[in-house]
C-alpha cells in the first residue's frame, strides 16, 4: 500500500466487495478471512487470531470495517485485535453497525441522539463495539464514522427460495414497521463517509420506506408472479417461527435518516422497496 488516498476494506463480503468495486484502481485493498475474487487486491487475514497485518500501512489511509462481532463474547474482540494493529492510525475509520442498538421503540421514530437500548445479545455487542471505537478515536485522533444500518437487501438477499416455497409470513395487521436499505445505497453511504472530512459520529442509514417485512415479502412474490404468501397471526408465528426470525419481529421502530441525507448527502436511489426489489431481481436474471 502506498499513497495518501488508500482505502482498506476489512471484510470483502456482500457489502465490502461492492465498495471495492466502486473505488479507483490503485487506491484500495481488502482484508478477508478467506480468498475472494475482487476488483482490487485482497489479503487473507484472520481477525479471530492475533497476528500482524499482511501488508504495510501507509502514513495516511482510510478504513471501512464491515465485519460483525463474534458471538462468543460480550465485546467485539475482532475489532479490538484489529485496532491494535493499526500503526499508524488511519485518518478515518468507518464502521458498519446496526439499528438494532435502539431496541424496541413501539413503532416510534428514532434518531441518532436517542440513547441506545439494545435488547438482543448481538445488538449489545454492537453497542460495546461502537463505544470502544469512539474511545480509540479520541486517543488516536482518527475521525470515527458509525453507520447504523438496518436490514440489507439486494441481489441474492430477497428470500426468493423461501418465498417460492410458500413459507408463511406474519399477518400484515400484526406486522411492525420495517427498516432496510438496498446494498447499492449502503455502498454510497460508505463512500460518502470515507470521503467527507466533516462526516463524523453516528449516522442512521436506510431507505425511509417503512413497509413491513410482510409487505416486502409479498412484493417480491408479486414481482415474481407467484401466489401471495399465506399469512399467520402473531400467536401462531410464536409457535412456528424460528427464534432468530421472531427476534426480528419482536422490535418495532422507524429509523430517522435525515442526517444521512443532509450531512452525508446521500439520497437513496431505491427509496421505494419495490424499485429496489425490481432492480435486484433483474440483476439476478429473475425478471
Amino acid at each position: 500500500m502506498a499513497g495518501s488516498n488508500i482505502t482498506l476494506v476489512v471484510g470483502t463480503g456482500y457489502v465490502g466487495e461492492r465498495v471495492l468495486a466502486r473505488l479507483p484502481d490503485g487506491e484500495a485493498t481488502g482484508l478477508n478471512r478467506t480468498e475472494r475474487r475482487a476488483p482490487h487486491p485482497v489479503h487473507r487475514y484472520d481477525l479471530d487470531a492475533d497476528g500482524p497485518l499482511p501488508l504495510r500501512l501507509p502514513a495516511r489511509y482510510r478504513v471501512l470495517y464491515t465485519v460483525a462481532p463474534a458471538a462468543n463474547s460480550a465485546a467485539d474482540q475482532r475489532l479490538e485485535r484489529f485496532l491494535r494493529q493499526l500503526r499508524p492510525a488511519p485518518a478515518c475509520f468507518v464502521y458498519i453497525s446496526t439499528t438494532g442498538v435502539y431496541g424496541d421503540r413501539d413503532g416510534q421514530l428514532v434518531g441518532e441522539r436517542d440513547e441506545p437500548r439494545p435488547q438482543t445479545a448481538r445488538a449489545r455487542r454492537r453497542q460495546v463495539a461502537e463505544q470502544a471505537l469512539r474511545e480509540w478515536g479520541e486517543v488516536t485522533g482518527t475521525r470515527i464514522c458509525i453507520l447504523r444500518a438496518p436490514g440489507i437487501y439486494g441481489p441474492g438477499r430477497l428470500g426468493v427460495e423461501r418465498i417460492r416455497a410458500g413459507i408463511p409470513v406474519l399477518r400484515e395487521a400484526d406486522a411492525t414497521p420495517g427498516n432496510r436499505i438496498h446494498v447499492a445505497d449502503l455502498v454510497s453511504c460508505c463512500l460518502a463517509a470515507l470521503s467527507d472530512a466533516d462526516a463524523g459520529g453516528v449516522f442512521n442509514v436506510g431507505d425511509g420506506d417503512f413497509r413491513s417485512s410482510t409487505a416486502f415479502a409479498q412484493e417480491v412474490a408479486l414481482q415474481l408472479d407467484l401466489p401471495p404468501l399465506p399469512e399467520v397471526g402473531r400467536a401462531q408465528a410464536e409457535r412456528e417461527f424460528s427464534r432468530a426470525r421472531l427476534s426480528f419481529l419482536a422490535e418495532s421502530r422507524r429509523i430517522d435518516t435525515r442526517r444521512m441525507r443532509e450531512v452525508l448527502g446521500v439520497t437513496p436511489r431505491y427509496a421505494q422497496a419495490a424499485d429496489g426489489i425490481r432492480a435486484s431481481l433483474r440483476e439476478e436474471g429473475l425478471l
